[in-house]
């Protein structure tokens, strides 16, 4: 009769004991996940690779310029052409009226930079050299090449006859820029009649964009 309850008490005592068991491997269990989350995080932020100083260097030192831009490396520097390695031709046109071409040849050996307009003498008692044309500048200055040209567009006197001081001319002397010393040329017919409405525009890349003043 005895042994019923006491089996009953050790039954409840074994559930009692499981319950307790479970309860402390639950417990365990939240508390290594914990740990482990932490821990994972430690090492993630342990892990990540730091900066060497040569790389921060390299970071440093990086330039905003385009990456997909050519470094053509220092601009080449050029000197002006020589007038005495520079050959000028004028030339008497049909169109436009009262209009002479001129045009400059490099005959040396290297590349040279013909900067501005020419320096005109028309007449060795000339007063002053000739106007320039301003809108006629061109965007950048003429780079010559060995037997390259360029031309500049000569208005001999004023097209509508309101010039003054008109008379006929047997000299032309052209001067470029850095160089001190002229050039005297030849011009067309031996002669050509001029005012003080001659003009000569900057130097060019074509005869049409020369006669185009």
């Amino acid at each position: 009769m005895n042994v019923i309850p006491l089996r009953r008490t050790r039954g409840v005592r074994i559930a009692a004991v499981s319950m307790l068991a479970v309860a402390a491997l639950s417990l365990t269990a939240c508390s290594g996940d914990g740990d482990s989350g932490s821990q994972t995080s430690g090492k993630a932020d342990s892990t990540a690779p730091a900066a060497s100083g040569s790389e921060i260097k390299g970071q440093a030192g990086k330039s905003d310029k385009d990456p997909h831009s050519i470094d053509t490396g220092p601009t080449k520097t050029l000197d002006d052409c020589d007038i005495n390695k520079t050959d000028f031709d004028v030339q008497k046109v049909q169109r436009p009226v009262n209009h002479m071409l001129l045009k400059a040849t490099n005959t040396s050996a290297v590349e040279c930079k013909l900067v501005g307009f020419p320096t005109l003498k028309l007449g060795k008692n000339a007063q002053a050299a000739t106007a320039v044309i301003e809108d006629s500048r061109p965007q950048s200055v003429k780079l010559l090449s060995p037997g390259e040209s360029a031309y500049a567009g000569i208005t001999t006197s004023a097209t509508d006859g309101s010039g003054d001081g008109g008379r006929n001319v047997d000299y032309l002397e052209v001067s470029i820029d850095g160089n001190e010393a002229g050039k005297s040329v030849d011009l067309p017919g031996g002669s050509v009649y001029t005012d003080n409405g001659a003009r000569v525009t900057y130097w060019l890349d074509t005869p049409s964009l020369a006669l185009n003043w």
